[in-house]
């Protein structure tokens, strides 16, 4: 099971509606050809419409690599570049959405345009309302669900101080029990309940080196160190780069307070593609949902990729929603596998042995 076959995108409906003015000459590309495409993905409107020299920046690795395979230029803009037409897709959390249109506006060439795409159903009107808080007069269309608006500021009509201000809201922070995260990551503002239960019901005699699938801001890996005495190093697998730099704050942290020498690392990597190494134990509370749909391929793309890493005689953690079905895959990669608990929705399993 691979990367490109689990994460293929699905029909983007915000990334067709994105060039719809561009369609209907209502608005044009810039004659330079400079434009800095934000949260970019891939797709048929992209190719058809997107010149290679745009530059695309993408977090989650699995859209970044298929950027890539489709020949753009995969990165994120130097301090003080600016580009004269910055395009987004901005996400559903308004924090983390309001941080990237600030991020826009700081980017963009004098007498540039801003111009953004989202679904009726993941706050369109807000993201409007928010771009012409920041940047002033803003139109719109509608098309396919989705809303598409745009704004070409003048200096004088960006919000300086406001700027500021969301520019900041993209900044790692404190959430409870002293943990960092930042907004858009998976639970980022609270202890996910499935994590916290298979947390409560991991082993204290997990030993050696211990990886972490799908890890997000590094809760399952920090309570790893907290619990596991025996456990000499932890690798923390996360697909979405902005979840690193909080990660790696919180096992430094729990290291710390530790008072262990535990050989910590975090790697932005998709775990589907598999592991470069192995492992005397894995834990995970792998994803299951590509948008808002389920996806249980997810899942059991990451049993498959533990088991491959596992030693013969190591041992998986497991939690997910009950319904997911996982036992069979489970049982024909591994010769024991046990319920630990189900409660709250949420089953914990352990597999051991890894089959040949």
């Amino acid at each position: 099971m691979t990367a490109i076959g689990v994460f293929a995108a699905p029909p983007d409906a915000a990334l067709d509606a994105l060039f719809v003015p561009l369609d209907t000459g209502e608005l044009r590309l810039p004659a330079d050809g400079r434009v800095l495409f934000l949260r970019a993905r891939a797709g048929l409107r992209l190719r058809e419409k997107a010149s290679k020299s745009w530059l695309c920046e993408q977090s989650f690795m699995p859209f970044a690599d298929e950027l890539g395979r489709n020949g753009f230029s995969v990165g994120e803009p130097g301090e003080g570049e600016t580009f004269s037409l910055i395009v987004l897709l901005p996400p559903r959390q308004r924090e983390e959405a309001r941080a990237l249109f600030a991020r826009a506006l700081r980017h963009l060439a004098p007498g540039g345009m801003v111009l953004a795409s989202m679904p009726n159903t993941e706050g369109a009107k807000s993201g409007e309302a928010d771009l012409a808080k920041l940047a002033g007069d803003v139109q719109h269309l509608s098309k396919h669900k989705c809303r598409v608006f745009w704004s070409t500021p003048s200096v004088t009509d960006i919000d300086q101080s406001l700027l500021s201000e969301w520019l900041l809201l993209d900044a790692p922070r404190e959430i409870m029990d002293g943990y960092i995260s930042r907004p858009g990551l998976f639970a980022w503002n609270r202890i996910d309940r499935a994590s916290a239960l298979l947390a409560a019901h991991l082993p204290t005699d997990l030993h050696g080196r211990v990886a972490d699938l799908g890890a997000g801001y590094g809760y399952l890996a920090t309570q790893v160190i907290a619990r596991c005495p025996m456990v000499s190093a932890i690798d923390l697998y996360e697909a979405e780069a902005r979840a690193l730099v909080p990660a790696q704050i919180n096992l430094d942290n729990a290291r710390n307070s530790s008072g262990r020498a535990v050989e910590v690392s975090v790697h932005w990597h998709d775990v589907t593609s598999g592991l470069p190494q192995k492992y005397d134990a894995i834990v995970s509370n792998p994803p299951f949902h590509q948008g808002r749909a389920d996806l249980p391929a997810l899942g059991q793309a990451f049993i498959v990729s533990a088991a491959d890493a596992l030693l013969p005689d190591g041992c998986l953690w497991l939690v997910a929603n009950r319904h997911l079905p996982y036992e069979a895959l489970l049982m024909k990669r591994f010769r024991d596998v046990r319920a630990v608990t189900m409660q709250d929705g949420f089953k914990v399993i352990e597999a051991r042995g890894v089959r040949g």
